[in-house]
């Protein structure tokens, strides 16, 4: 038997699986085609949440301080990610692997406390980090006497 039909009759299953797959998506795409509903109203591309109608424009304005937030939440969530990695195989690694695991938490702690050394994570306005408690919680003002 020659190399390539020896390929062929070892990965018929995947084939014949890829072949089923794809048939079975193309199948579901088309019966919705044919039998989803062809209703044309107003409300049709109006969205709908939560049982609530919207209310104002789509397009809002946010703070660049949300996309900082879900930045840093990637990072340390692939650090949660790697860390578990490196719990299951902690007898493998050996003392090797904790010395190694024990250095990436440190960059990371250290880069958690460059963070907040700049004020990346201060949600606080700039113009309210001068002002003093005690001046915040008194409603009448002070007048010298």
């Amino acid at each position: 038997m020659s190399t390539t039909t020896e390929v062929i009759a070892h990965n018929w299953a995947f084939a014949i699986f890829l072949i089923v797959a794809i048939g079975l998506c193309g199948l579901m795409l088309l019966g919705a085609y044919f039998l989803g509903g062809r209703a044309r109203a107003r409300g049709k591309n109006i969205p709908f949440e939560s049982g609530i109608d919207p209310v104002g424009s789509a397009r809002m304005r946010l703070s660049a301080k949300f996309y900082l937030v879900a930045m840093f939440f990637v990072i340390f969530d692939v650090e949660a990610l790697y860390l578990y990695a490196w719990s299951t195989s902690i007898r493998e690694s050996g003392w090797t692997g904790f010395i190694e695991a024990t250095i990436f938490i440190v960059v990371l702690l250290a880069g958690l406390v460059y963070l907040v050394r700049i004020g990346a994570l201060d949600w606080a306005p700039v113009r309210s980090k001068g002002r003093r408690p005690e001046a915040m919680t008194h409603n009448t003002p002070r007048h010298p006497q």
